[in-house]
């Protein structure tokens, strides 16, 4: 499986660039994917450089470059600080993290991430155990569905969402996402049919991997972590992911609270570099769609 087949990486050159990368720097990429942007920061990097790359997927786990500059770990990188000070490192330079959901996820139909076709409803990006999509779909109540619907796909009518699944899981489970797609037909609305199954798969996913959680405490983290100068790099793919580090840089807390001293100056740990998130080109849109949503936004550790 090569970085290609496995995902095409997004604003490759926006991404490196900002991160300002020192040849005898110590860097960590959040989310190793197929790899692209790891052998990029690798290249940049001189003979006392060092990249940690995390992944919870075992499939990434196959395309971590064999570099004696490199640590993969395997570890959702909610757990960067502890899996950083178990190996030695208390502070880094530079942390890129770019938290779309690879092409391989959406293309290995057996995971269940994409609703077309039919797959078992899985969605973990950890495949090594714990539940599934299925499981939340069959064992939440209907409050509990409407809230993530709500919530994480930002949807309409939620409720009637939940009642369709309801009714289908109380005559049989619902175990596939073909399963689901019928389940949710009497509400999917026929013009934008693939926009609103896009944003229910979104929010199942999000809610059975603690996306949102995991993000926040990355983040938080990054200020223990990130040296004086360091850069913190970060794509997002929709308005909630974004909306968060948005926040968190303008002002060091993930709600946007800002803080200010007794003089009423702003008091926040990190300097904005980016005022407005940058974007890809439609060159870039045109070679891969999936990036057409993609923001990235960075700050620096004062």
């Amino acid at each position: 499986m090569t970085t290609e087949t496995y995902h095409i990486p997004v604003m490759l050159n926006e991404c490196i660039d900002n991160l300002d990368i020192k040849p005898d720097g110590i860097y960590v990429d959040l989310t190793m994917g197929g790899g692209g942007h790891t052998r990029a920061i690798l290249e940049r990097l001189g003979p006392e450089g060092h990249l940690y790359s995390f992944d919870q997927d075992p499939d990434a786990e196959r395309n971590a470059p064999d570099d004696e500059r490199h640590t993969f770990v395997a570890s959702n990188f909610r757990f960067m600080r502890a899996a950083l000070r178990l190996r030695g490192v208390e502070g880094v330079d530079g942390i890129l993290a770019d938290l779309g959901v690879s092409s391989h996820h959406f293309d290995a139909k057996h995971r269940g991430f994409s609703f077309r076709g039919d797959a078992p409803l899985d969605m973990r990006m950890n495949t090594r155990g714990g539940r599934t999509a299925a499981d939340i779909i069959n064992s939440y109540d209907k409050e509990a569905l409407a809230r993530i619907f709500a919530e994480y796909g930002e949807l309409e009518t939620t409720w009637k969402i939940a009642n369709c699944i309801e009714r289908t899981r109380s005559e049989k489970a619902i175990t596939t996402t073909a399963e689901l797609v019928e389940a949710i037909k009497p509400c999917t609305p026929p013009k934008d049919e693939a926009k609103f199954l896009t944003k229910l798969f979104q929010a199942l996913r999000i809610e059975l991997n603690g996306e949102m959680e995991a993000l926040k405490m990355s983040l938080e983290q990054s200020l223990k972590v990130l040296n004086p100068g360091g850069r913190l790099v970060i794509m997002s793919y929709h308005s909630l992911e974004d909306r968060i580090v948005k926040n968190f840089m303008r002002s060091g807390n993930t709600e946007g609270r800002i803080e200010r001293d007794f003089y009423g100056r702003t008091n926040t740990p990190l300097k904005v570099i980016t005022r407005k998130a940058i974007v890809p080109t439609d060159e870039e849109v045109d070679t891969n769609p999936r990036s057409r949503s993609a923001k990235l936004r960075v700050a620096e550790r004062l």
